[in-house]
């Protein structure tokens, strides 16, 4: 067999493959051999049927084209391999010479993975914002902790802003009753805007026992859309009193006797929060950044596979919330198309970012053990709540295992990528990122444990799958990890 490879595009390359006939009877002996064995011929005992009389029952070019047909997966193979072609998906093939005898031809066009130059990582400078945190979060953090141990208050009075009111609710549209949306004794912080459009409005000024109606628009159920009018009767006013801010507090709240030591405790853990934070900027600002100065051509076949899987994947999504697209396309104040321009914007830029992480896991050789697998499976398997060995099954199936491993292998090149490049904050100061720890030498190989801190879906890779040899863009293979966690999830 001979191949050559022509380069039409720095995605794309046509393979033209040379097969003498003598290196293709294997495969139509084969066939012979199978057909003697499906074919019934009076005279014949199954599997003892002549080639001559199963060329005169089916036709000899009926056999030699079943024969190719079988053929042809493993010299595509073969020359594939020959060639060192890292294809990305399916091969358009077309026979373009046989004859009874002679060599069969054919060519294979197929997308591949275009070559990426790095550039020199420690010459990348990323400005993140500082790290500080002022008194006044400090203080917004314990208004929230106070606001946990508020206690609730009847009060006679017109309902406020900040009340917590009881509600009996119901509603129709065109004077019919929906059923799904009574409710009776209904708990609802005045202000919060977490209950229906309108609501506020209606209720703010009304005291206990007064009915208000008002029409709302409908944004999921049957009558998702349409104007509906909303009956409701106050049955009951609270309001919040919070405790006094004192050492009395800190007891009552925490583990800390004084109010200094837990205002300076609370200083320190917005301060770990805000390291976390940073470190989340500058992966980001490195994506942006390596995508902005390496030039990576993406191959249509593998961004409409990407596409795919994250319509998938939004079509999964919305299912579970109970509304559809045009609902929340509406909520995000987005027209159709203005939402798929910035999702294939954002395909395009997590596709090339896998092929700038994985040039980098081929140049810096970085591995994945099978500790480190296991580390993963058994933290997602803990967040989907489920059993590590029924999520890892659900990895089993189509690429969710490849997937995941791609997904570790492209985070600890990221982290990699940002112990080399140059960080400071916008006041100029040099910023010492919140990295995950190197294991000492007696603690195995030298990999990033990213075992506690990794979490891939903050990495933009697109889809949750690698861009790898033989990925079948026409499946939804590439969203197998992500639906794997969705659907563990589920079946509980």
């Amino acid at each position: 067999m001979k191949a050559t490879k022509e380069t039409l595009s720095p995605t794309r390359v046509k393979l033209t493959v040379e097969v003498p006939f003598d290196e293709l009877k294997p495969s139509v002996d084969a066939t012979y051999r199978k057909l003697a064995r499906q074919v019934r011929v009076s005279g014949f005992r199954p599997g003892k049927v002549p080639p001559r009389i199963l060329d005169q029952r089916l036709g000899r070019g009926v056999i030699l084209d079943e024969a190719i047909q079988e053929a042809l997966p493993r010299l595509y193979s073969e020359a594939v391999q020959a060639e060192e072609v890292d294809v990305l998906s399916r091969p358009e093939v077309d026979i373009t010479e046989f004859a009874d005898g002679a060599q069969l031809v054919f060519t294979a066009e197929v997308d591949v993975r275009p070559d990426v130059t790095l550039p020199e990582f420690g010459d990348l400078e990323l400005v993140v914002e500082p790290a500080v945190v002022s008194d006044e979060k400090v203080e917004e953090y314990l208004g929230t902790l106070r606001d946990r141990f508020a206690v609730l208050k009847p009060v006679e009075r017109a309902v406020q802003e900040g009340d917590f009111v009881s509600l009996d609710l119901s509603a129709s549209v065109d004077g019919e009753a929906i059923e799904d949306a009574t409710a009776t004794g209904m708990s609802y912080e005045v202000g919060s805007g977490n209950l229906i459009d309108g609501i506020d409005e209606a209720i703010t000024g009304a005291s206990d026992g007064d009915e208000r109606t008002f029409d709302t628009e409908l944004l999921a159920g049957e009558y998702a859309g349409r104007t509906a009018q909303v009956t409701a009767v106050v049955r009951g006013v609270k309001e919040k009193e919070l405790p006094e801010l004192d050492d009395d507090f800190a007891t009552t709240a925490s583990e800390f006797d004084t109010l200094d030591e837990l205002r300076a405790d609370v200083r320190t853990r917005l301060e770990t929060v805000r390291k976390q934070e940073q470190l989340g900027e500058a992966r980001e600002k490195l994506l942006d950044k390596l995508v902005e100065l390496v030039e990576v051509p993406v191959p249509e076949s593998v961004l409409a596979g990407e596409l795919e899987a994250r319509e998938h994947r939004l079509s999964h999504e919305l299912e579970h919330m109970g509304t559809d697209r045009a609902a929340y396309l509406e909520t995000l104040g987005q027209s159709a198309e203005e939402f798929d321009s910035e999702v294939r914007d954002s395909a395009g830029k997590a596709i090339r970012s896998q092929f700038i992480l994985d040039a980098v896991i081929d140049a810096e050789s970085i591995g994945l053990d099978q500790g480190e697998l296991m580390e993963q499976i058994l933290m997602r398997a803990q967040r989907a709540g489920v059993q590590p060995d029924q999520y890892a099954q659900h990895l089993a199936q189509g690429e969710g295992l490849t997937a995941l491993m791609a997904d570790v292998l492209r985070t600890k090149a990221l982290f990699l990528l940002l112990e080399n490049v140059k960080v400071v904050d916008s006041e100029g100061n040099p910023v010492e990122l919140h990295l995950p720890r190197r294991p000492s030498a007696d603690e195995g190989d030298d990999v990033v444990d990213i075992s506690d801190e990794l979490d891939a879906e903050e990495l933009p890779t697109g889809a949750a799958g690698p861009v790898a040899p033989a990925a079948d863009a026409d499946s939804d293979a590439q969203s197998d990890a992500g639906d794997a966690e969705a659907d563990a999830g589920d079946s509980k």
